[in-house]
Parts: structure tokens; C-alpha cells; sequence
């Protein structure tokens, strides 16, 4: 079945321009008449004026309307669709359970640990192509703020709104955010899934470790990305307007620093991989490069139409109707030019 479009619809409001100048011009002809009428009968007048003639105006006029109609509607890209395809894609599904804690501003990975995990998963969805993706944040307790999707614009858009205070309960609740990130993926896909954890592994909460065992068990692969350096740095915090850092107790100020060793031991556990960020180097790349080796399945079946571009007929119709304008121009002007001469020759005579 063939079905009809416009590739830039938006371009049609320009045909409410041509009534405007219809009306526009109606008003110059009434304009010009009342004018006439001041030195007697128009239509008398008008006789004696030929060149004059308001009917060959108007049909140029008229001409010039319809090819500015019909090149409004080229510029629209009318476009016929005549053939239906169905396209399959395949691919993966993938979770990423970002930390989100206090912890994850701490700045030895510059800016801080969070704003460049989220320009690493970024680039990440750029790579993505059949694929699907979604998120978690965590702190001390873990929420979805992505579904599974293959919307990558709308993916980007959410995460770049992420920050530490989406969280209310600090703390670094891996195993929640694992479990979760668990329960999200689409229960009919049948393809290979995997979780990123991207946290500095400061787990105070749950049982990570159990918890990536139980993803395993069901097919899915948790890597982990940890976020910061072995040394750690300060957690910075704004106080009454003024930058500080995190204090314990005893007023010292906190040291954040990468656990690695849970990390690791949750991603053996998770049966994927562990890779340490610095600040040249993300890791994710390393993990997208393993993730990318699983077996892809069919995620979804997407119908397609293929379009004709028709604009060139429109094109010429338009230039049709601007040629006739142009002619009776041209066959104006000849005429003028003629009774010009014949005047001329009586005068010299």
C-alpha cells in the first residue's frame, strides 16, 4: 500500500504567505482604481490604456502564485512510500549501577569521581548501537533512573541531570544496586546481559559479593569500574557557602579511597571483570570491548517504509507556471516596444 509524507512538513506554513499577498494585491488593484476613478470612468480610462491590462496582471500575478505553491511544497520534500521492511536488531542489554554517594566527589579522578563516570558512560552510549541500556543510581539505597531502553538521546538527557542529592539515604549499597539492576532487565529477552558497577567499592551496606553471585547464576555478567586512586583524597562538601571537606568524628578530615579488593572479589564473584580508572584512562572501553564479545539476540522487530523523493516533479510544475508568467512578461514588453517605435516614427514624420 502506498503511503503519502511530507520529509519537512514545517516548510508548509509558508503557503500561508500566499493568501497574504493575494490580499495584499487586491488592495494595490482597489488602491490603483480609486486613483483612476478621480480622473473619470475607470474602465473608460483603462481603454485608452491597453498596456494596462488588469486581466494580464492578474493572470501573472496568478501564475506566480501557483509556481511559489508548488516550490513551497518541493522545499516540503513530498516523498511516496511504496515497500515495507522489517528490520531485526540484536544485541545486548546493559545495566550500569552508577554510585552516587558523597564519596564519589572526591576529586582524584578530575573533576571528580562522578562527573567523569558519567562522561564515561556517555561516550559508552555513543558506541551503542542495537544495544540497550539502562541505569541505576545508588547510595545507600539504589533506584532506576533509566528503564532498559535503546532511546539513547533520552538515556544521555537523564544522566546528565544525575548528582549526589538524588539520593537521600548516603552510604554505598552495592548489593541493592546490583539486585536491582538484577530485577530490571526485560524478562523475554533471551539474549546475554550484563551490570557495570561504577562506584569507589566503599561498601558499608549489604552483601555485594552474594549479590553479583546471584546475577551470575542467571546468566548475567557484573563487571565493576572502580572510580578513584588507591591513595584517595578528601570529600568535598559546601557549608555555609564555603567549600570544606568531610570530617570524622574527631575532626579529621575523611580520606576516601578505591577498594579494590572488593571490587575485584565482586566481579569474580559476577563472573565478568574488574578495571581501575585513572585519570587518562576510564576503563570502560576495556569493559565494552568484553561485553561486546557475548552473544547478541534478536531485542526487537522494527518496521520500515522506504520513500520516494517526489520533489522534482513539484519542481518542475513550478517552473512550468513561472515560464508562462515570464511569457506574457516577455510578450508585454515586445508589444510596448513596438508601439514605442510606432510613436516615434509618426512624431519624426
Amino acid at each position: 500500500m502506498n503511503s503519502f509524507r511530507f520529509a519537512h512538513p514545517e516548510y508548509l506554513y509558508l503557503l500561508f504567505l500566499i493568501p497574504l499577498l493575494v490580499l495584499g494585491y487586491w488592495m494595490l488593484i482597489s488602491y490603483n482604481k480609486k486613483r483612476l476613478e478621480k480622473f473619470g470612468n475607470y474602465h473608460f480610462i483603462e481603454a485608452l490604456m491597453p498596456n494596462r491590462s488588469s486581466f494580464r496582471k492578474g493572470l501573472i500575478f496568478g501564475l506566480t502564485m501557483v509556481s511559489a505553491s508548488f516550490l513551497i511544497f518541493a522545499l516540503s520534500q513530498p516523498q511516496f512510500g511504496s515497500k515495507m521492511q522489517k528490520v531485526k536488531k540484536e544485541g545486548i542489554q546493559i545495566m550500569v549501577a552508577l554510585d552516587v554517594s558523597n564519596s564519589m566527589l572526591a576529586e582524584d579522578i578530575k573533576p571528580s569521581r562522578l562527573e567523569r563516570a558519567k562522561m564515561a558512560v556517555s561516550k559508552l552510549t555513543d558506541k551503542l548501537n542495537s544495544d540497550q541500556i539502562g541505569l541505576v543510581v545508588f547510595g545507600g539505597q539504589a533506584y532506576t533512573q533509566i528503564p532498559i531502553t535503546s532511546d539513547y538521546a533520552s538515556a544521555k538527557m537523564f544522566l546528565a541531570s544525575v548528582n549526589t542529592q538524588m539520593v537521600p539515604v548516603q552510604g554505598t549499597a552495592i548489593g541493592a544496586a546490583i539486585n536491582l539492576s538484577t530485577k530490571s532487565f526485560s524478562p523475554e529477552y533471551e539474549g546475554s546481559k550484563a551490570i557495570i558497577v561504577i562506584t569507589d567499592g566503599e561498601n558499608h551496606e549489604d552483601d555485594a559479593i552474594g549479590a553479583a553471585q546471584n546475577a551470575a547464576d542467571q546468566g548475567i555478567k557484573v563487571f565493576t569500574l572502580g572510580m578513584g586512586l588507591p591513595q584517595g583524597a578528601p570529600v568535598p562538601v559546601m557549608k555555609n557557602g564555603q567549600r570544606t571537606f568531610i570530617k570524622d568524628g574527631s575532626g579529621k578530615t575523611v580520606i576516601s579511597k578505591l577498594n579494590e579488593k572488593m571490587l575485584n572479589e565482586i566481579a569474580q564473584a559476577g563472573k565478568g571483570s574488574y578495571v581501575r580508572a585513572n585519570n587518562t584512562n576510564i576503563g570502560l572501553n576495556a569493559i565494552f570491548t568484553q561485553i561486546n564479545k557475548l552473544d547478541k539476540k534478536e531485542l526487537e522487530t522494527r518496521r520500515y517504509a522506504e520513500y520516494d523523493d517526489q520533489f522534482p516533479y513539484f519542481i518542475g510544475i513550478a517552473l512550468f507556471f513561472f515560464a508562462l508568467a515570464m511569457l506574457l512578461i516577455e510578450r508585454k514588453n515586445k508589444w510596448l516596444a513596438r508601439v514605442n517605435l510606432f510613436g516615434n516614427d509618426k512624431k519624426q514624420s
